[in-house]
């Protein structure tokens, strides 16, 4: 109804002779609508939370003028895969992000913050880190709308999780669902879909989510598709088995009926880089038969995810807490050691995450270091970390090459991520180190790739950060500087931005952009955070009201 009150006000008030004078004007900016289209110099004025014109340069009024004086005004741009949902609980400012101009975080990465059961909320409560939280929620929906009541600079949109909706109906059992838990299931994914989730989510490569076979995948999806939502996926394996991997999300697509995006498309460790030409083609082949398949990426050569992974199947079978018992175990511990065979070289494992304050000083060194230090080999230092940390750990693996990183960046149905938090660099975020894409992912878009390297134009980095995902995700006016369009607006210095995170010292904001408007109302000012938070709920377009 507000909405529908601000657009007869505008058709009023420029149907009228007396120019109009907006809430706000930005003038005088080079204009990136998020089209790719070419880029040109115009006036852009605001009422209340949306765009009302976008007119000739130097010709609106309004109470509030800026002149941007030829900076780069683009649409907010859109994370595709965003761990933010605990950080945002402590600090609603969202800075590493908003510093670099996003406007929208998409969390749910086959897990996502509701629905709980009783033993899930409980779970929650007590297996929490540095960040202390109530759990005052239950459904993902009502999650959502807690962080948008609580006060939240950007907007906030989530996936549900098969593995979270097989947490509640299963628990961590590895075997296959049965056909009324898969109902069970399915009812929980409509009531996700229908309080707005914008689709369902799998993460294949960990436990629930791993213990879900195709067919109930299908299942699955055909619900969130019944809501137009999408299917995403951190798919099966990323290395050996990429090809068979892209594959099966390409059969759920299908036999669903739904558009399906592989999260943080990748061909990990040496030997398997040559597979992401053939990887390409695959996408490329099943688009070419009409069907909506996308893929999103961070701008890093290196992951970063738990150690645990590198331990064999069964230590990890049934959940980090049964792993954790397992190893308490000196015969499994043992066992684990003799039978781990590494993913990634030792050398490439960068520790950064530990829940225990005596293992933090090993942040920023390598397993090797460590095991050179304890005076033990890689495979026993790794299973002991685990066990004296009581945790997955934090690591980074330095997994894909460079040149594949420029390729991803290039195609068209490509768009981008930080598969991180978002965080303040102070305070209980600085406790631990992380990956630098939680500072940096999307401004190198902006520079290394379009400006330094020439990889993409600025136009069509803006259109993957914005229009691209907006479209894939079915969001209405959004991601677009369009008359109508919500104001999610970034400025930014084009021959400025750079990112400043590193690995040995990722808490470094990225530089270069000016100002930030969400929903019509001032996030970054100057470069500096104003306190403001009007993010909001983006709700999938299977919402009811």
């Amino acid at each position: 109804m507000k909405n529908s009150f601000i657009f007869l006000l505008l058709v009023l008030i420029t149907s009228c002779r007396t120019p109009v004078v907006y809430d706000l004007v930005l003038k005088n900016g080079k204009i990136y609508d998020g089209t790719g289209e070419t880029s040109y110099t115009g006036d852009i004025g605001i009422i209340s939370d949306s765009i009302a014109i976008i007119a000739e340069a130097n010709t609106l009024k309004g109470l509030n003028v800026q002149d941007l004086n030829g900076l780069a005004v683009a649409p907010g741009f859109i994370n595709m895969l965003s761990w933010a949902n605990v950080s945002l609980l402590e600090d609603g400012r969202s800075q590493s992000d908003i510093r670099q101009g996003v406007t929208l975080e998409v969390l749910g990465e086959g897990r996502s913050m509701g629905p709980l059961n009783p033993e899930m909320k409980k779970a929650m409560q007590e297996n929490q880190g540095d960040i202390k939280y109530d759990v005052t929620w239950t459904s993902l929906g009502e999650y959502l709308q807690y962080l948008e009541d609580k006060g939240v600079s950007t907007n906030v949109a989530s996936f549900v999780g098969n593995g979270t909706l097989r947490q509640h109906v299963i628990g961590f059992e590895n075997r296959a669902a049965t056909a009324a838990e898969i109902d069970a299931m399915k009812l929980l994914t409509k009531q996700a879909m229908e309080e707005g989730a914008v689709g369902i989510s799998s993460s294949l490569l960990y436990a629930p989510s791993m213990y879900a076979n195709t067919s109930e995948l299908i299942e699955l999806a055909k619900v969130a598709g019944e809501s137009n939502g999408m299917y995403i996926s951190h798919i099966r394996d990323e290395g050996d088995e990429l090809l068979e991997s892209i594959d099966e999300l390409i059969q759920i697509s299908k036999e669903a009926d739904l558009p399906a995006e592989v999260y943080h498309l990748k061909a990990s460790s040496k030997s398997n880089w040559g597979k992401l030409d053939a990887a390409i083609k695959k996408i490329d082949s099943a688009r070419n038969l009409g069907m909506a398949i996308t893929a999103d990426i961070y701008t890093y050569n290196a992951s970063s995810t738990g150690l645990h992974v590198q331990l064999p199947d069964w230590v990890r079978d049934g959940g980090i807490a049964a792993m954790l018992e397992r190893l308490d175990d000196p015969v499994n511990r043992e066992k684990a050691i003799n039978e781990l065979v590494f993913r990634n070289s030792p050398e490439t494992i960068l520790l950064v995450g530990f829940r225990s304050e005596t293992l933090r000083k090993y942040g920023g060194k390598y397993l090797t270091e460590v095991a050179l230090e304890w005076g033990k080999n890689p495979s026993e230092t790794l299973v002991d970390l685990i066990i004296q940390d009581g945790s997955r750990i934090q690591v980074v693996y330095f997994s894909m090459s460079e040149e594949n990183i420029k390729k991803k960046m290039a195609l068209p149905w490509v768009s981008y991520c930080s598969d991180a938090g978002s965080y303040t660099n102070e305070g209980v975020f600085i406790k631990q180190s992380t990956h630098p894409r939680s500072y940096g992912s999307f401004i190198r878009v902006l520079g290394k790739f379009s400006r330094d390297e020439g990889v993409i134009s600025l136009e069509e980095g803006i259109r993957k950060l914005t229009s691209l995902p907006a479209k894939n995700l079915k969001l209405k006016r959004r991601g677009r500087l369009h008359a109508g369009y919500y104001a999610d607006i970034v400025v930014f210095d084009p021959k400025r931005v750079n990112d400043r995170a590193t690995f040995t010292e990722p808490h470094q904001y990225a530089e270069g952009v000016h100002h930030v408007f969400v929903n019509g109302k001032q996030v970054l000012k100057d470069g500096e955070h104003t306190g403001e938070t009007p993010g909001r709920f983006v709700k999938g377009p299977g919402f009811i009201e």
